[in-house]
């Protein structure tokens, strides 16, 4: 006992010289993050999200068996007594027929995760955020505070979430979970409510237990926090748990968040911002933004009622997408499964129709950084992009003339233009005026590289 003892002693009394031996070798102590905004934001963002660039949001649960109205279903129907709600139910379903009452119509019978996560890797999704639990409170994974409102008590008996991420990652793609903060029927939340929110009974019983198992069980990359606009952050204990999640968590060195961590936090705190669903900013943020989009413009959980004008065409994500990366932020673009699992054609057509324009201009999009200019209008709108000293300006239509006219880059002695899935050089010369004219490739549209967004590389420019 006394040898270990005097050992003991001796490392106490060696640990300083030991620990700045470490500093001059390279090591860097963590910094820890404490509670509190200030220092939560001060935390550098994980450069995965930003090399990403693209990813897919999956919106399924029990919302997806009346796949009706839109995923806010069950609010419409009895926290709002929307007539046309009421209708649908008494039309299609006997009287006294409840909410829960759809989970076990709830089946996911065809989920094949596999051929999910095939899919949204040809599309070219980076990552991939699955609703692990929307409003209505059914989790989609064995939530041990969600006793028989679960994927695995009630209707598929499977852990949605293990299953599509064990595929997710499986093809190298990053995994994110959304998780809402609050669920309108649950007792303890009404309960809190009731009290002015100066109760915490459903932070402590549910949200917190969830987002703790949500981080140990899977691990995931990304965190997609939502419906917290009821509440300040402190009701939901939002800086507590980060600080836990970048200190302690088995994901600190990796893990993104957004935004949503109380009604005070939107476009303000977190690690990355959402501001507000479909958010587009007139000018680059100073901060790392997300938008997110559904190829559903009406809703983001899948509806039987969905017609042809409600979906989103080709040119309008690949827009989209090419204006919020010009302007650094992420594009999430969501789709919206049935209730048996399967994914519609429509949306199959549109996720693969983007993964076909990023397999040749996707050079021009992943790892890129927003240039000096992100929007040139002219004869066609030019939104900008670059890597190191290569610049990409990716115009949306095509010029009557064949001429793209460009005015924000200065050409030197070393300039080379080229477009993306084009091999030889492209001809170009310099306006009286100082622009830069680029001759476009004379070919038939039809054999073009992509129909839609074509990509302009820029080399030895300024």
């Amino acid at each position: 006992m006394k040898s270990r003892a005097v050992g003991a002693g001796l490392v106490l009394l060696l640990l300083p010289v030991l620990l700045r031996a470490a500093y001059v070798r390279g090591f860097r102590p963590q910094p820890r993050y404490t509670p509190d905004w200030q220092s939560l934001d001060s935390r550098p963002l994980p450069e995965w999200f930003d090399k990403a660039k693209f990813g897919v949001f999956v919106h399924w649960g029990v919302f997806s068996v009346p796949a009706w109205g839109s995923e806010w279903f069950w609010w419409h129907w009895k926290g709002e007594g929307l007539p046309q709600y009421e209708r649908f139910m008494s039309d299609n379903y006997p009287p006294g027929f409840s909410y829960a009452d759809f989970g076990p119509q709830f089946t996911a019978r065809f989920f094949n995760p596999d051929s999910w996560a095939d899919l949204f890797q040809a599309a070219g999704a980076k990552y991939v955020v699955l609703t692990t639990k929307h409003h209505e409170g059914f989790t989609n994974w064995p939530s041990p505070v969600s006793w028989n409102w679960n994927s695995k008590d009630v209707g598929p008996h499977r852990d949605l979430v293990g299953e599509l991420g064990k595929a997710v990652q499986k093809r190298n793609m990053r995994y994110g979970l959304y998780h809402s903060l609050l669920e309108w029927f649950h007792p303890l939340y009404l309960l809190d409510k009731k009290n002015g929110f100066k109760t915490q009974h459903f932070v402590h019983a549910k949200t917190m237990p969830e987002l703790y198992d949500l981080v140990y069980r899977y691990e995931p990359d990304l965190i997609w926090s939502d419906g917290e606009w009821e509440c300040p952050d402190t009701y939901w204990n939002s800086t507590e748990f980060l600080s836990w999640l970048y200190n302690d968590s088995p994901v600190k060195d990796k893990v993104v968040v957004n935004d949503r961590w109380g009604q005070n936090c939107s476009c303000h705190h977190g690690g990355y911002y959402n501001c507000q669903d479909k958010f587009k900013p007139e000018s680059l943020p100073d901060h790392k933004w997300e938008m997110c989009s559904s190829i559903d413009k009406v809703s983001w959980g899948y509806r039987r009622n969905m017609v042809l004008s409600d979906v989103a065409t080709e040119c309008e994500i690949i827009s989209e997408l090419v204006q919020t990366v010009s302007l650094g932020g992420n594009y999430l673009l969501n789709i919206g499964p049935t209730k048996d699992g399967l994914i519609v054609p429509i949306f199959q057509e549109r996720l693969l129709a983007v993964g076909k324009w990023l397999s040749i201009n996707g050079e021009a999009i992943y790892s890129s950084k927003p240039w000096r200019k992100q929007l040139e209008k002219n004869t066609t709108s030019v939104w900008y992009t670059s890597r190191e000293t290569t610049v990409y300006a990716i115009f949306l239509h095509w010029p009557e003339n064949g001429v793209l006219s460009l005015v924000s880059p200065i050409t030197t002695s070393t300039t080379q233009i080229t477009m993306l899935g084009v091999q030889k050089d492209l001809k170009w010369s310099t306006d009286p005026e100082g622009g830069l004219l680029i001759y476009l490739p004379q070919l038939p549209l039809l054999t073009l590289p992509v129909d839609f967004g074509w990509t302009i590389k820029l080399v030895g420019v300024e």
